[in-house]
């Protein structure tokens, strides 16, 4: 199998793979942390079995006989999987246009593999059958760290494929049970991290949903039924919205703070908000309420200080963002809304936000504290805020400022250590806050670096029950760590501070 043109082909496969693996895969779609991915993650982890065997054979054997007609039996295999998995794939998920793409490239170039391969496996087959030590060299050794590598993934796929029922979360209805019966409610940004699981929560209980994206394609993968409108302007004055739920807003911790990029993150969240506004004087039947996200950004920089809402904020562009914010929702009230804002701590979930680019890098045993790690998050756990909003809409005492933050903020450190125990890892490493800051900048040293210690003191005082007061029970349950079955949240909690 002395063939450049083969090696090279097999080289094109070994990279379109990887960046279909870590792209795709481990990125933007993020399988192995999706309970409805179970089916095609065993298929992947079946396959990469077969790829392992395929590129360890091709690199230090040559078969002859019974081995030759194995290793033919082998290949034709790969192509049943990967047909079932194309199946697979289009039935439960809507793959990204790069991922099928990439797919399309894989199958040809696997195609010209087969071709170039099949003649000189004939002529192993008529050989008497034995396993030939042979080497290639430099192709030998990529072919071997290929199929070292598609077994690790394998070993992963298959392990997340029998995790993947702990991942169910239950009916997603139950978040939002606190709601009158058939109410419509406005939900901007609904195609978010945290958008996306509200909607899922109110269309499961029979609400009426209306979603304002800027890109209504990405509404495909919302539940359904739902209306999707890219501009308010689409809703009629005689048109009955009963709460809105405003979370709009452009990322902001997905690049370095240029001032564009600090325009950018102002101007989508006051504007949104402005329009609503707008929206809601010349609605005939005005909103009960209007829940407005915020974040607890607002309270700047404080170290050490236990954060209550009538706390008082340090100077930080991240207080500049959510007071910009806070305010243009503010204005709204004057038109008798009830408005709720909504400081909101670091969302854990394990389909995305920040718990969502941590997890890769933990599994593999790559977990890491930022800085000295001493350093207090705030967090809440997405289901958690999803009954907050629901709990926010229907309390009708309650509006200003709620912080919507877990009982029980920890450190750094600690959060580090707890996730990679939930994972059953080492997490061994630390990232300096100098090399942070140097990359990132003062996004870094205001979002990763960046010391609230926040509890949310309103709503524990109205009485809201918490299903996850402790940070690590919660990471334990969602990463469906196989300790869980003895765990179970304390319903409320208040923290020592």
């Amino acid at each position: 199998m002395d063939n450049p043109l083969l090696w090279t082909l097999i080289s094109i496969q070994i990279f379109m793979g990887l960046y279909d693996t870590l792209v795709h895969h481990e990125g933007t779609e993020r399988l192995a942390w999706r309970a409805s991915q179970k089916l095609e993650l065993r298929l992947h982890g079946l396959r990469n079995l077969l790829y392992a065997a395929i590129f360890l054979s091709f690199a230090w054997i040559e078969p002859h006989g019974a081995f030759a007609v194995t290793l033919a039996l082998i290949l034709l295999i790969e192509v049943v999987i990967t047909l079932w998995d194309f199946v697979e794939e289009d039935l439960t998920r809507k793959l990204p246009w790069t991922e099928r793409i990439n797919h399309t490239l894989l199958t040809l170039n696997y195609g010209a593999i087969l071709a170039l391969i099949a003649p000189v496996l004939w002529q192993w087959s008529l050989l008497p059958s034995a396993a030939v030590p042979v080497s290639y060299g430099w192709w030998s050794l990529l072919a071997t760290a290929a199929g070292l590598g598609v077994l690790v993934f394998a070993a992963r796929d298959l392990l997340a494929a029998a995790r993947s029922t702990r991942l169910d979360r239950g009916d997603p209805a139950e978040l939002v049970r606190e709601l009158p019966a058939r109410r419509h409610v406005l939900v901007t940004g609904g195609t978010g991290f945290i958008g996306a699981r509200l909607v899922d929560a109110l269309v499961s209980a029979g609400h009426y949903v209306t979603v304002l994206t800027r890109d209504p394609r990405k509404a495909g993968t919302l539940r359904h039924p739902v209306r999707v409108i890219d501009s308010l302007d689409r809703i009629h004055d005689e048109d009955r919205i009963d709460a809105i739920v405003n979370l709009a807003g452009d990322p902001i911790a997905n690049g370095l703070w240029t001032q564009g990029k600090r325009a950018r993150i102002i101007r989508s969240r006051v504007a949104t908000t402005e329009a609503i506004g707008t929206l809601i004087k010349r609605l005939q039947r005005k909103p009960d309420c209007l829940i407005s996200g915020s974040a607890i950004g607002w309270y700047g920089l404080r170290g050490d200080v236990v954060l209550t809402e009538d706390a008082s904020p340090a100077p930080a562009f991240t207080h500049d963002v959510c007071e910009h914010w806070e305010q243009a929702a503010l204005k709204i009230a004057a038109d008798d809304v009830r408005v709720v804002t909504l400081r909101m701590g670091l969302v854990l979930g394990v389909e995305g936000g920040m718990l969502g680019q941590l997890l890769t890098p933990f599994e593999f045993g790559a977990g890491f504290k930022m800085g000295d790690g001493h350093q207090w998050m705030s967090w809440i756990e997405q289901d958690d805020l999803i009954r907050i909003i629901a709990h926010a809409i229907a309390d009708k005492g309650l509006e200003g400022v709620v912080n919507a933050t877990a009982p029980e903020p920890v450190r750094n450190a600690n959060f580090t250590r707890a996730l990679a125990s939930a994972l059953h890892r080492p997490a061994l490493l630390r990232i300096p806050a100098p090399i942070l800051s140097a990359i990132l900048g003062e996004m870094a040293r205001e979002t990763m670096l960046a010391s609230q210690r926040v509890v949310p003191h309103r709503l524990l005082d109205c009485g809201f029950e918490f299903r996850h007061p402790e940070l690590a029970p919660m990471l334990k349950k969602i990463t469906g760590s196989v300790e869980d079955a003895a765990l179970s949240s304390r319903s409320e909690i208040r923290p020592a501070v």
